[in-house]
């Protein structure tokens, strides 16, 4: 494809022109089996993919790079673009090479993008993981009233929610979308918003976000009048959603994936969780970024993946509404109860592949036979399940999720029918219809596999008709297939009757050749049989594809319905198998939690086999109207965070509908969850650890309602102790004042405890510790009442400083405690002793042994192996005597 300096091929011609109406998205051009890339694209994409960039032909005097990527292997390509913040337009060849050289010699074959590949818009299963959610979402503002709209294209799952621009980065941290559409008139307003809660930015024209032409969109889309019949959205939601949909279209090349009717959420109809506090609780995610040691990877016993979808969406979005907290806890309670249908459901549900994700590969093109194959199986796995919950008394979700899972045996009987038991991945692979569905394409296998037999037996049929058992049928490159005799029967063949049938052909030295129209039919038949078949199973393959596409909306229903089940039954398994309680949960303000466990902390300590973990309670009910904090001290180490943690992990799972880790539990609705336990710098911002600290505080006093729950670990740690201490005070006292919520509050500022004497609805509790021969040892034991002292020096000590340092530590601390004490400063001259270690007379040495008392030499000196039991029982008593005092 070279040319001259200056000049351009037809087919760089062509590239040019689509390659300039994508300017933002890398060009997957396809040539014959490979995606090509040339330009910068090329350079960009070996950078990221790691292959090879060479060149290929000139333009105005340059080379041209190029690198490209087998159609085959595509998918691995583009999922690594995607994560790199790429976007992909892929163009395909619209037409056979053949019909562009009926044009002329020169002519290019047609090409055009037929999809955008952006993070938001992946269908493919190999793009996807199949246990999250993929979210496109869109942000909009009409006169000052924001919304914000998703989508997850894979199972057509459309939503809009009410969201003023300050609910805008706690609500993309609750869905976690992959892309947010923005209107470029709004994009500097919430461009850094976005890009903190990890999403790719993507600005669309005024246009698409006008609300007017996207209720027009919307209406269009659904085949409605109004979309007063789905909700009354406000013109911020329209536009929001209609955004999402222009986008779409844009991105789909007008072949639109297949969305549900969007479904308006209340605005604080879910438990509000700002981005911070899902990150100190490690809801989805560990605080090292990945999944494992997270609450969700926890308690995960789906078995399906839209079942781990919905949970994963349980967990981020906890309800609010009483009836829907109690619907969810009805369910799981039967199945608690009902161990063997629990079981026995969880055993069909492994069956269940992922109809939603099918449903939507087959709206928009993108499937195959092992699509509709999903589709049967979960059919038939639908069909399984309400049989097992064919019973009365059944909770209303598990009753309506058996309702939803019946009504569907027309297709499925078609699928039964029609698919092979395990068809290949591809249409034009073949073989996927069963034999015996359809009589045309059961012919042409025949021909296709068995052309000789079926020759063989119309050679036989004309043998017996012209009497001639020499007749025999061959086939040659000049004339295909052709009936033979020997010359010795030219007269017979060349006669009527035999002439009106055989019609003559050649002759040769020896022979003589014939055909018929039968053997000229059936020739045709089986030269085009393999290509035949394959338009055939094609053919089927759109007409079942579209028999299930005319039942997406109940199959949609039941697979929603087997994630509602297997979720329930997860759960139950859960509570089942870890001694979890079902929480009461009303509009009270109460929260007493009887023997509460941290579910992470227990299972990691179960998996390290490092003992049990130690229950505690916890009691915040102190009538409707105050507010009622616990001040928890006690030493690093003990535990202190891991209390927080745990009751506020205990509040989210009950309003998720889910049992919870305790012996008992009493919840008076919670309204926000805030957490501020731990911190790091924010050094792209600017911010340092205890200013990100403070941010974080504010944000809670600021926010917090009366029926928020807020635990904060340390306020104040960040910087000087008397600036620390006020802050934390003044915080403990507008919490109690202000907000007058329901709250933990852990500090080591033990001078706080004063608090609880002036503030009816503070109290004091602590970690319990025991001191043994200078040894601390943590108890784990949540108590009412107040620590003593921090026990930093010995907590030191177990984290293995240096001896050394340990013993100047205690010397100090022991000089500044005196100093206190007194009411003066510490003393003056141990503080300005330089250097630091000048003060210990001799060096204590990490391996000096300390003085042996009596017991310990008598210890010493024993062998226990050697002991019988006789001497073992003596020296028992001999150890008794030495306890006695003199």
């Amino acid at each position: 494809m070279s040319a001259a300096n200056g000049s351009v091929t037809p087919m760089m011609a062509q590239y040019l022109e689509i390659k300039a109406a994508h300017p933002g998205a890398l060009l997957f051009y396809r040539m014959g089996d490979f995606y090509e890339m040339f330009f910068d694209d090329a350079v960009a994409a070996a950078e990221a993919l790691d292959i090879a960039l060479t060149r290929r032909g000139k333009h105005q005097g340059e080379d041209i790079p190029m690198c490209g990527v087998p159609v085959h292997s595509a998918e691995s390509y583009l999922l690594t673009l995607i994560r790199k913040g790429f976007r992909v337009a892929v163009c395909e060849q619209l037409e056979d090479p053949a019909e562009a050289r009926k044009r002329g010699s020169k002519s290019v074959v047609k090409r055009d993008v037929v999809r955008l590949v952006t993070p938001g818009t992946l269908t493919e299963e190999a793009l996807l993981e199949a246990r999250r959610h993929n979210f496109l979402a869109a942000f909009a503002e009409v006169r000052d009233v924001g919304a914000l709209a998703w989508v997850d294209i894979s199972t057509g799952a459309f939503r809009v929610v009410p969201c003023p621009g300050v609910r805008l980065g706690p609500e993309l941290a609750r869905l976690t979308p992959r892309e947010v559409l923005l209107s470029e008139a709004q994009e500097a307003d919430w461009a850094e918003t976005v890009t903190e809660s990890g999403a790719a930015l993507t600005p669309l024209s005024r246009a698409s976000f006008d609300s007017a032409s996207a209720e027009a969109r919307l209406t269009a889309l659904f085949g409605v009048d109004t979309m007063e019949g789905f909700a009354a959205f406000t013109r911020a939601e329209l536009s929001a959603l209609g955004a999402i949909v222009d986008y779409l279209d844009i991105t789909q090349k007008g072949k639109l994936p297949l969305l549900r009717p969007p479904v308006r959420e209340a605005s604080g109809g879910t438990l509000q969780i700002d981005a911070a506090t899902r990150r100190n609780l490690e809801l989805t995610a560990s605080l090292t970024g990945g999944r494992e040691g997270s609450l969700l990877a926890t308690i995960d016993r789906t078995v399906t993946a839209p079942g781990a979808r919905l949970l994963e969406r349980r967990i981020s979005s906890p309800s609010r509404d009483l009836p829907t907290i109690h619907g969810r806890l009805a369910a799981i309670r039967a199945l608690v109860e009902d161990a063997a249908l629990c079981d026995g459901l969880r055993i069909a549900l492994r069956k269940c592949p992922d109809m939603d994700r099918a449903l939507s590969r087959l709206a928009l093109d993108r499937g195959g036979p092992r699509d509709l194959a999903a589709i049967r199986g979960g059919l038939a796995q639908a069909d399984t399940l309400a049989q097992a919950l064919n019973g009365d008394g059944l909770p209303e979700l598990i009753a309506g999720a058996r309702d939803a899972l019946i009504g569907h045996e027309q297709t499925l009987n078609l699928l039964d029918q029609a698919l092979v038991a395990e068809p290949p991945l591809m249409v034009r692979d073949g073989g996927f219809i069963a034999t015996g569905f359809d009589p045309d394409l059961d012919e042409a296998r025949t021909l296709r596999d068995e052309g000789r037999s079926v020759i063989a037996g119309m050679q036989a049929g004309f043998v017996e008709q012209a009497g001639i058992s020499s007749l025999k049928i061959k086939h040659n490159n000049v004339l295909g297939y052709f009936i033979e005799v020997t010359a010795t029967h030219a007269d017979r063949m060349l006669s009527p009757p035999l002439s009106d049938i055989f019609i003559h052909r050649q002759t040769t030295a020896n022979a003589l050749r014939f055909t018929t129209v039968e053997l000229s039919e059936l020739e045709t038949r089986i030269l085009n049989a393999g290509n035949r078949a394959i338009e055939i199973e094609k053919r089927l393959y759109d007409s079942l594809k579209t028999a299930i596409l005319e039942r997406a909306g109940p199959i949609g229903q039941a697979a929603a319905a087997l994630a509602e089940i297997d979720l329930a039954a997860a759960l139950a398994d859960l509570a089942r198998g870890e001694s979890w309680c079902e929480p009461m949960v009303d509009e009270s303000r109460s929260f007493h939690i009887e023997g509460g466990r941290h579910p992470v902390v227990e299972a990691s300590l179960r998996k390290q086999g490092t003992g049990p973990f130690i229950a505690n309670d916890c009691d915040l009910s102190n009538g409707a109207d105050h507010a009622a904090i616990w001040l928890l001290t006690g030493p690093n180490m003990a535990g202190k965070s891991t209390f927080l943690r745990q009751n506020a992990l205990i509040a989210l799972l009950a309003q998720a509908g889910s049992y919870v880790p305790a012996t008992r539990a009493h919840i008076g609705l919670v309204s926000q969850l805030f957490s501020r336990v731990g911190a790091s710098d924010d050094l792209a911002r600017g911010r340092s650890t205890f200013m990100v600290e403070m941010v974080e505080t504010a944000a809670i006093l600021n926010q917090a309602d009366d029926r928020a729950l807020v635990i904060l670990d340390e306020i104040g740690r960040g910087t000087a102790t008397y600036d620390g201490l006020s802050i934390a005070w003044a915080t403990l006292e507008y919490l109690h004042d202000v907000n007058r919520c329901r709250g933990l509050f852990a500090t080591h500022y033990h001078e706080m405890t004063a608090l609880a004497h002036k503030l009816t609805g503070v109290e004091n509790a602590t970690v319990a510790v025991k001191e043994w021969r200078g040894e601390v040892i943590f108890m784990h034991e949540v108590r009412k009442g107040a620590a003593d002292r921090s026990y930093g020096v010995q907590v030191a000590r177990l984290a293995g400083l240096p001896a050394s340092v340990v013993e100047r530590a205690r010397i100090v601390l022991e000089a500044l405690e005196k100093g206190e004490r007194e009411g003066g400063r510490p003393q003056k001259t141990l503080i300005d002793d330089l250097p630091l270690f000048s003060a210990v007379k001799e060096p204590v040495s990490a391996t000096a042994p300390r003085s042996a008392s009596m017991l310990e030499d008598m210890l010493a000196g024993i062998h226990p192996d050697e002991l019988s039991p006789k001497q073992a029982l003596e020296l028992i008593y001999d150890l008794k005597a030495l306890t006695r005092p003199d």
